[in-house]
Parts: C-alpha cells; structure tokens; sequence
C-alpha cells in the first residue's frame, strides 16, 4: 500500500463571513452528475459494457481526462489491460479491481486505486447503483486483450477508504473548522499535477481556492452548494458532479453535511473557511 504524507499546503483564513475575492481567468466549468451525457465505456462488449460519461477532457484525445465510471451490479470485466494508467475513487457501491488470481478487495466509497498501464486485471462491481470517477494522465484510454499486455515498473495501488490518512489543513485549526486533506499522488506545493481528498465538516461555509493553472474537484460525498465568485445563485452538487477553471479561482462552498471531494490541481490550492 502507498505510503501517505501529509503537504503543508498554502491556506488563507478570512477575518469576515464573506470569501475574499481572487483573480479568476475564466469562468468555471460546472458539470451535474444529474446532467452527465453517459455512453458505452467500450462499445466492443455491446450491452455487457459500463457506462461512462466524461466530465472533462476527451477519451479518445490524447490529453488527461476524468469520467465517471457507472456498471451494472454484478458486472465483472473478462481479465485485460489498458495503454495508459488510470487512477480512480469510488463514490457509491463497491469495486473490485486487481489481478484475476487475486482474492476479492471490495472497496466502498471514499476508496482509491490505480491502475499501472500494460498490467493484467480484471474489474468488478457490486451494488445497485455503483458509481466511481476515473482519471487519466494521457490519453486515448484503450482496453486491450491479454495478449498485448506489458509490464511497466508501476504497481497497482488498493486504498480502502478506512486507510486513507487524513490530516489538518496548516493554518486552519481543526478545533476552529473541522476540515481534513488526504494527499494521494503528486504533491500540490508544485506545478504539476496533483491530487487530493478534501473533507469538508457539516456546517462549512468558506471556499476551496485554486492558485496554480487549473482546477478541478468532483463531489464523491455530500451535497455540496456550489457558487463562483462574482455569481449569484447556488448549485447543489451530487455526488459525481464536477467543477473546474483555468487559473487562479474561488470556489464557495457550503456543506450542511460531511462533503468529501477529490481535487486535482496543476498548483497548490487552500481551503477558506468563512468566519462569522
């Protein structure tokens, strides 16, 4: 299992109950899980295929995507590998993804793996309604027989959700907010890409803020409002919903329950909690 480490990461603290403003380029992206255009994961399996509906990016382009990843229960994949690494968090139900010698791992939500590129496995789901999102760095994500299979150094990585370590956000107290980070892979203090777990106590009304390149973040428990800066009207995201922005940004959020969302940065990003 990966071994996890807390990021200091840069956190502002605002004096008021209002977020202060930030520079934003352009305006987010806000996608619903409600409203996600869905389609066959791979058509070649006809109706035994998952569904899938991408939240950003393109499948068949080659630059770094996210989906959301929906089979039915039951479903189990015949054993096969993909040409690029894929990354992926469990929002609803249970999935199994690992050798097809191995015992069964069934992860709940809240759960992370990955998936090395080349390597032999197989997936399966349980559950009336499973629901995961999945990341790739590069694409066109492929799903290819045993026979073009390829080992790389990377190994795959099970994180059931009980062992995910989550830590305080430096410079917000938790006896003062109550907000969590869990570092998975990358580390956001730099330029390139990263991504972590982000809990949100009930009651939190502040904003995550976004200081490098790009943002992105997708609700994998709660309801979060959602509002952008500058915008009037919240929107209540389910989980599976996405949202996303180029450069600098701010994003006010309240949780009237526990929200977790897992967000991907090219760039640090901090948690604001509003202060009354």
């Amino acid at each position: 299992m990966r071994t996890f480490f807390p990021v200091a990461l840069a956190l502002t603290a605002c004096a008021s109950s209002q977020v202060a403003p930030t520079t934003v380029r352009t305006t987010p992206t806000v996608v619903l899980a409600s409203e996600a255009n869905w389609e066959q994961l791979n058509p070649a399996r006809g109706d035994k295929s998952p569904m899938a509906a991408t939240l950003w990016g393109d499948r068949n382009g080659t630059a770094a995507t996210g989906f959301l990843f929906h089979p039915v229960d039951g479903f189990e994949s015949p054993p096969h590998a993909h040409n690029v690494s894929y990354r992926g968090v469990v929002i609803r139900g249970l999935v199994h993804n690992a050798d097809p010698e191995a015992e069964d791992m069934w992860m709940p939500a809240g759960s992370f793996w990955t998936q090395p590129k080349g390597g032999v496995h197989i997936t399966a789901a349980k559950g009336n309604d499973v629901l995961a999102y999945i990341e790739i760095d590069e694409g066109p994500y492929l799903v290819l027989p045993v026979e073009k299979a390829f080992e790389v150094e990377d190994k795959p990585v099970n994180v059931d959700q009980s062992d995910i370590v989550w830590t305080d956000p430096p410079g917000v107290p938790a006896s003062a907010d109550g907000s969590k980070v869990a570092l998975l892979w990358g580390d956001p203090r730099d330029a390139q890409p990263s991504g972590s777990l982000v809990k949100l106590p009930a009651g939190f009304a502040g904003a995550i803020r976004g200081d490098g390149e790009s943002f992105r973040a997708v609700v994998i428990q709660g309801r979060p409002l959602y509002g952008a800066l500058g915008e009037t009207g919240d929107k209540a995201l389910e989980p599976g919903s996405y949202v996303g922005s180029q450069g600098e940004s701010m994003h006010r959020l309240s949780c009237e329950m526990e929200c977790v969302l897992y967000v991907r940065t090219e760039g640090g990003f901090g948690i604001v909690p509003a202060t009354r």
